[in-house]
């Protein structure tokens, strides 16, 4: 997207390159404030959010604040409620080994769990995923491995996304086990100015199982 647009990727607490937070302090309302945080930092003025998963309930909950700053955002495969057997594969997932001895064992098994994505743009977020530590280790907190995120508050997620006042977007990958087409609908009854898209051949990570149709689709939304 940086031939058109200038691009900042945020790495929410416990994730990437931010540092770790207590245990107790990885709610989605943290989040919200880290974002607005990082807003006010940069003097950020008229910007588009976008957000994947957890990213995109910390986008609809900072929409649903009304931020003078924002201009439009795209909410990517989730909303305030998701298929239960989703988010249990996602919990067995990231509570899976996250120390190895080599590069190429983490992606094996990441290959393993989801032979989807292309094998390059798997491979670079595998590289980006792990920090150097005496073996390879997970960049996410343990913390949030071993517990998970806290609960969500359902009702003000949808409040919040009643709330929106700026052009959105809800991207779903085709396959979806988070979100399901019959909450995609209550999405477009509750938003009032969203537009909807599906990603053919993806799951829930859509940018990285169908990396080329995300980028259509979030092209279109932008530039309309």
């Amino acid at each position: 997207m940086t031939d058109r647009y200038r691009v900042l990727a945020l790495d929410q607490r416990g994730h990437g390159e931010t540092a770790w937070a207590p245990p107790d302090r990885y709610g989605r309302g943290e989040m919200v404030d880290d974002l607005a945080a990082f807003v006010k930092a940069l003097g950020l003025k008229d910007f588009a959010l976008l957000g994947l998963s957890m990213g995109g309930g910390v986008t609809f909950q900072y929409a649903g604040r009304r931020p003078k700053e924002l201009a439009c955002i795209s909410i990517v495969d989730i909303a305030p409620e998701v298929v239960t057997d989703g988010i249990e594969r996602i919990r067995v997932g990231v509570r899976a080994k996250d120390v190895f001895a080599s590069v190429d064992e983490a992606f094996a098994q990441a290959r393993k769990v989801n032979p989807r994505p292309p094998e390059a743009i798997h491979r670079a977020r595998i590289n980006a995923a792990l920090m150097r530590t005496e073996d390879g280790q997970w960049r996410y907190d343990r913390a949030l491995r071993a517990s998970g995120p806290p609960p969500r508050d359902v009702e003000a997620g949808w409040r919040a996304c009643a709330n929106i006042n700026v052009p959105a977007q809800l991207i779903r990958g085709e396959f979806s086990d988070i979100l399901s087409p019959a909450i995609a609908k209550r999405m477009m009854a509750t938003i009032p100015d969203l537009r909807f898209d599906e990603v053919k051949d993806s799951g829930h990570p859509v940018p990285l199982d169908a990396p080329e149709g995300f980028q259509k689709a979030a092209r279109e939304f932008l530039v309309g």
